[in-house]
């Protein structure tokens, strides 16, 4: 199981528009229902967002990158983002229910 964590901070006249693209993303996959992944996003007062990804094995690690609405989401994002994502690969070191594990 790999986990990742990726952030980045919207220009604030986008933030809005980011936040409908990444919930067309999970709308996608609600209809799709894909085994093998479990996605979060958060989004800040500033405009920031954190998207957190699991994935069981590396077949599944392009099931949300492979959705029509993903590729909506990433289509001009470079235009909204303020800072670049950051993609870290992370350890769960303890969780209070948050995760199905």
């Amino acid at each position: 199981m790999k986990r990742h964590l990726i952030r980045y901070k919207t220009k604030p006249e986008r933030t809005d528009e980011n936040e409908w693209l990444a919930k067309a993303v999970f709308l996608e996959l609600r209809e799709k229902s894909p085994e093998g992944v479990r996605y979060m996003t958060w989004r800040s007062n500033d405009g920031s967002f954190v998207h957190l990804v699991e994935t069981e094995t590396e077949a599944h690690a392009d099931i949300i990158t492979g959705l029509a609405a993903f590729e909506a989401f990433q289509s001009g994002i470079r235009d909204r983002l303020i800072e670049r994502p950051q993609r870290e690969e992370m350890t769960v070191v303890g969780h209070y229910r948050m995760l199905d594990q």
